[in-house]
């Protein structure tokens, strides 16, 4: 890390700062911008479905960077059908396991399951390990408006609910995509959501 720019070492610290504070962020991820917390936070996660003004019946996606990390997160070893699908994974992939452990209640659907993505992307991967525990991902927007293709197309009231909006990364103008969304059940059962 000592090799990167002063003004991304500094962001970055910021950012962890504020997840092990228990606040809220917008941060860049390896998809669309995102809004996140400390998945072990409940109270981080409540404040965030109250920022999209979301339903709290509808789950969070929750980012880890390693395998290690997933396997703790979802408190057992990986599916092998989830480690195929993570290994040839071209684009960002969201997998929803039976069940997580160690993250906050309300990440988890009302039948226990919980989505998690590995990122690949350094900004939202060393936010992870930095913090040392998975880290929240949602879309920044209101629930049920369009997701902010780039970093300018964010609501400003989404920027301002939140304790710290990341800096890096603003610039870029190629919009992105949500990731796609599989589950994984039991037996390597496979369906595909998104």
């Amino acid at each position: 890390m000592s090799r990167l720019p002063q003004a991304y070492r500094d962001d970055l610290r910021a950012a962890v700062d504020t997840l092990r504070s228990g606040g809220v962020i917008v941060y860049p991820t390896d998809t669309i911008w995102g809004i996140g917390c400390d998945a072990r936070c409940s109270e981080a996660v409540r404040r965030i479905f109250d920022i999209k003004r979301r339903a709290d019946s509808k789950a969070l996606i929750t980012l880890v960077d390693s395998l290690a990390m997933l396997e703790r997160t979802i408190g057992e070893e990986i599916p092998e059908a989830a480690e195929q699908l993570i290994e040839v994974a071209v684009d960002p992939l969201t997998i929803v396991y039976d069940h997580g452990r160690g993250v906050a209640p309300e990440l988890l659907a009302p039948d226990g399951s919980i989505g998690i993505r590995l990122t690949r992307e350094t900004f939202s991967a060393a936010l992870c390990r930095g913090l040392g525990a998975p880290v929240v991902s949602t879309s920044a927007n209101i629930s049920g408006r369009p997701s902010a293709p780039t970093f300018a197309d964010i609501d400003p009231g989404i920027l301002a609910a939140v304790d710290y909006v990341c800096l890096s990364r603003r610039d870029e103008h190629v919009p992105a995509r949500p990731s796609g969304i599989i589950k994984v059940g039991r037996g390597g059962l496979i369906r595909i959501i998104r």
